[in-house]
């Protein structure tokens, strides 16, 4: 199977402005810190949370601004958020059908397991645990997570 290379755009800073713009946009969603890195088990990276948006209603704009807001009860990014300059980038679903044909709750946990294989650990601000690999759609993905190390 061929190596597919996901690549990331450019943060954002974590503000209104920026999140309104996505209002019914649906994928995945990555939070991490501007500067301050978090030392995971495997290494340091910036990231703080890898979310997802399954349907237009409750699209990543909408997502974005409930954990901004706090609606989400994700404590933990708003604490992050008040001390340090927090930053978000996402991932279009409909740019990755291409190479991914399954649905979005499958591409959070490839990221998500991913992401412990190379840290050891969930993002910080992730309260999942025992995501497994559904096996609808196994690809092999280079995830360039090196966007969130500094």
């Amino acid at each position: 199977m061929e190596l597919v290379t996901i690549n990331f755009d450019e943060g954002l800073p974590y503000d209104i402005s920026n999140i309104k713009r996505l209002t019914g946009v649906i994928g995945l969603y990555f939070i991490f810190n501007k500067d301050v890195n978090i030392n995971y088990p495997f290494g340091a990276s910036r990231l703080l949370y890898i979310g997802m948006s399954e349907k237009r209603t409750n699209s990543i704009g909408k997502r974005l601004q409930d954990h901004l807001e706090g609606v989400s009860g994700n404590i933990g990014i708003v604490s992050y958020k008040k001390v340090n300059p927090v930053m978000f980038t996402y991932l279009n679903i409909e740019a990755l059908r291409g190479v991914w044909s399954s649905n979005v709750e499958s591409l959070e946990a490839y990221f998500i397991n991913d992401f412990v294989e190379r840290y050891g650990v969930y993002p910080i601000c992730n309260n999942k645990s025992g995501f497994t690999k559904d096996g609808t759609d196994v690809r092999d993905l280079h995830i360039s997570w090196e966007v969130f190390e500094k």
